[in-house]
């Protein structure tokens, strides 16, 4: 991540066309520029692709309306505008300081208002099966990844609760909206079973600070599967069995990545689920 006063002109063209002012650092990342802006004194936060999967997320926080998410106050094939989150709570902050029940239910919580039952049409989405071709891809050259390989081809086979996915949620990507209560931002827009959502939470908030270890310390796979299953209703064995593939997934792309510390993390708790299962 790269923080930076420059703007590039795919952000500048925003800033025109919304009628919007810079109001701190421009950020810049793999997928997107991010910059907080305002708009007529009303604080936002612009976020500008640079790759094409960044637009299914926009799309989908544009129809979800600001229901569980961050409301969008404007948007474009390449670009959003949403409110700007202005709460000092965190939940990676809660979950490391002795509160991860709390935290988990919280992002169980706002999952549920995400998944609220709505029929189609929805909007343009990944598909689920097609987000895991990185483990299929890699998994005959990688053993470590061959169960999770094997047990992600069972469930999208037989996907149950089939609704549009946040596909990110996790301790970092839920925040203090203050008054709003806690919304949801920067979903990747997939579309597939409900369960998958629930599954990040069980390797975060490591994967954005592996320094203050929370998923791996002994017990704490446990203790948050009683907690998701009570709070979304969901057989734990079938939590788990998403556990297992999505484990695999991540950590796929961050041996594609070469960032082998963070795959550890997503194979440690890949191991401790599959021995969970039996």
């Amino acid at each position: 991540m790269i923080v930076s006063s420059a703007l590039p002109r795919e952000v500048t063209s925003r800033l025109v066309e919304w009628s919007l002012l810079p109001d701190g650092a421009l950020v810049t990342t793999h997928s997107s520029w991010l910059l907080p802006v305002r708009q007529a004194s009303e604080p936002a936060m612009l976020k500008v692709a640079r790759i094409p999967d960044e637009r299914a997320g926009y799309r989908l926080m544009s129809w979800w309306n600001g229901s569980g998410a961050a409301k969008t106050l404007a948007a474009s094939d390449s670009a959003l505008l949403m409110e700007r989150a202005a709460g000092p709570r965190s939940l990676a902050a809660m979950a490391r300081s002795g509160h991860d029940a709390e935290a988990c239910r919280v992002l169980c919580r706002t999952a549920a208002k995400l998944h609220a039952p709505s029929a189609p049409p929805w909007p343009e989405l990944h598909r689920l099966d097609a987000w895991f071709q990185p483990l299929f891809d890699l998994s005959p050259s990688h053993s470590v990844l061959e169960p999770a390989a094997r047990q992600a081809r069972l469930l999208l086979d037989d996907q149950r609760d089939v609704r549009p996915l946040h596909g990110d949620l996790h301790h970092d990507n839920v925040l203090d909206f203050v008054d709003r209560g806690w919304l949801a931002i920067d979903p990747h827009g997939l579309v597939g079973e409900r369960t998958f959502d629930f599954a990040n939470i069980f390797t975060n908030p490591d994967l954005g600070d592996p320094s203050h270890p929370v998923a791996t310390l002994p017990g704490r796979l446990e203790a948050r599967l009683g907690v998701v299953a009570e709070e979304t209703g969901i057989e734990a064995v079938r939590i788990l069995d998403w556990i297992v593939a999505w484990t695999g997934l991540s950590a796929a792309w961050f041996i594609g990545d070469g960032d082998h510390a963070s795959a550890q993390i997503d194979l440690q708790i890949n191991a401790l689920a599959l021995a969970l299962r039996g």
